[in-house]
């Protein structure tokens, strides 16, 4: 119990007078956690966007005007034992027809002598990367009755292709964010350090254990993080009440499926971040300075 207090009163002294190393540690802590905050916030929802564009991805296998029901029903056992096919739901020519007097009504203004659209199949994959596979397949197989395969050739590859180099973007984003604010913090903790490296030398010189000189160093360092990472969340959460609000309606974030991470979540990690960024900081920075 007496270690554990000389530890806490030892990390006590080093901040009081120390207090420009500690606020700017702390300030590097807040200014890398918010950063870090958003970007989170940011990424994930992009890529919850790029999951609902994904799920949006179907193949649509169109019939001849003059298929018979056995053609129809021929085709869709083979779609429906395909494994690749999550979902198969048959769209008949009325079906077809109202859906598309709903979404352009101005095209039926005059009354049209019948219904030219065809009965069709929509088939809904079980990963989108399997949209072009199955769409190529059912061309290819040239089924007694289909007339024509769709399943956006173009805006499949394309949205694909965004979603992966929007993965990666953010991996390397975050990884890239978390080692620079972990060399900010080292550095501005190697000051404090630095400022009393004749002190470090006679603890050591008079036996002092690495761990009993580190431990108030570290402790600095988690308090240090800790501050700065719940400043960082209050900073987050007036800009969700403020800021989030009147930015949604221009994103569609209020009439989708697309979300970003839970704010809670976020915030837990935000602090683990930042006291996992504040003891290492300190850790890495110290050991050179116990070689005496």
């Amino acid at each position: 119990m007496s270690q554990v207090r000389l530890l806490f009163t030892e990390a006590w002294s080093s901040i009081r007078m120390n207090l420009s190393t500690t606020f700017a540690a702390t300030m590097t802590v807040l200014i890398g956690m918010c950063l870090l905050g958003l970007f989170i916030a940011l990424g994930t929802w992009v890529l919850s966007w790029s999951g609902h564009i994904q799920r949006e991805l179907q193949v649509h296998v169109y019939f001849q005007s003059d298929a018979t029901r056995q053609q129809e029903h021929a085709v869709f056992a083979k779609l429906q034992n395909d494994p690749r096919a999550k979902s198969v739901v048959f769209v008949s020519k009325a079906q077809a027809e109202a859906k598309m007097k709903r979404q352009y009504p101005k095209l039926y203004t005059i009354k049209l002598p019948g219904n030219p659209l065809p009965d069709s199949y929509t088939v809904t994959p079980t990963k989108a990367t399997f949209t072009p596979q199955i769409g190529k397949d059912v061309r290819a197989a040239h089924w007694a009755g289909v007339d024509t395969v769709s399943w956006g050739s173009k805006t499949a590859k394309r949205v694909l292709t965004i979603a992966k180099v929007i993965s990666l973007v953010f991996l390397i984003a975050v990884v890239m964010l978390v080692v620079a604010s972990t060399l900010l913090i080292a550095n501005t903790i190697r000051l404090s350090i630095f400022a009393r490296r004749r002190e470090i030398e006679v603890m050591k010189l008079v036996g002092a254990t690495n761990w009993f000189i580190r431990g108030p160093f570290m402790l600095e360092g988690l308090l240090c993080g800790l501050l700065g990472s719940v400043l960082a969340v209050i900073l987050l959460v007036l800009g969700k009440a403020i800021a989030l609000p009147s930015i949604l309606p221009h994103i569609g974030g209020n009439s989708s499926d697309v979300h970003a991470l839970s704010f809670t979540l976020n915030a837990v990690l935000l602090l683990a971040a930042g006291l996992l960024l504040g003891a290492t900081g300190s850790a890495v920075t110290l050991r050179r300075f116990l070689q005496v």
